[in-house]
């Protein structure tokens, strides 16, 4: 049966695309079809065949057939800034319900593990009255965290899963990522994340130099979301 999970994170800039990317990875080196949407992207650069963002770009490389770039990455804002005020400035209207339609659609396809990216936190808005957490409720998949490891990630990760858990959806697992090397008692806060995170921990990722798919997935275990390595549809 066709695996989906909603990737988000316990803020901005915590590594989402690197786990998402290593994710499909792994799944297709157990012989499994990926396939990946970010429905919504801020920071797109211009480019002749029109806007398009590094992270979404970084998804396509990892999915198991060719897909247009549109499909995986249907709202493309140029400006670097939270979505709701890059697309106000776009003209370009967000709504949960506009997101949740490409994705509704890569489902259609069946690959064995799709994952949809979300963009900054949880309760990132898409407008004035939606944010990123309406977009998980409406394709009510199973989320996966990206807990970005510095100093204040344990208040961050444990107010995600309960706001993930109050929207009424599940915590499949988290991924604990290394983006400050110098945080003190990292191991520490590591040890009360597993306590206090009712999901299994994923892996934890050390800073990965040139953080390629394949050396990320290196540090996950992810049994628990994709089975054995007999492939799901064995």
């Amino acid at each position: 049966m066709p695996k989906r999970y909603f990737i988000t994170g316990t803020d901005t800039e915590i590594g989402k695309t690197t786990i998402a990317a290593a994710l499909l990875y792994a799944a297709r080196q157990r012989g499994l079809s990926t396939a990946a949407v970010k429905p919504v992207a801020a920071g797109c650069e211009h480019t002749p065949d029109g806007l398009r963002n590094e992270d979404a770009l970084a998804l396509q490389a990892q999915c198991s057939s060719p897909l247009d770039y549109e499909a995986i990455n249907p709202v493309a804002l140029a400006l670097p800034i939270a979505p709701h005020i890059a697309a106000r400035e776009a003209g370009v209207a967000l709504t949960a319900a506009r997101l949740a339609d490409p994705c509704f659609r890569m489902f259609e396809r069946g690959a064995d593990l799709t994952v949809v990216e979300g963009v900054g936190g949880w309760r990132v808005p898409l407008n004035d009255r939606e944010t990123l957490a309406d977009l998980a409720q409406e394709l009510g998949e199973p989320v996966i965290l990206v807990v970005g490891l510095r100093l204040g990630c344990i208040n961050h990760a444990l107010l995600t899963a309960e706001a993930i858990a109050r929207d009424g959806l599940r915590l499949a697992g988290w991924v604990a990522n290394q983006i400050d090397p110098q945080m003190e008692r990292q191991q520490h806060n590591l040890e009360t994340l597993r306590v206090m995170l009712r999901a299994p921990c994923l892996g934890v990722v050390p800073r990965v130099e040139g953080g390629s798919a394949a050396a990320v997935a290196a540090h996950l275990q992810l049994d628990a979301l994709l089975g054995p390595t007999a492939g799901l549809s064995s």
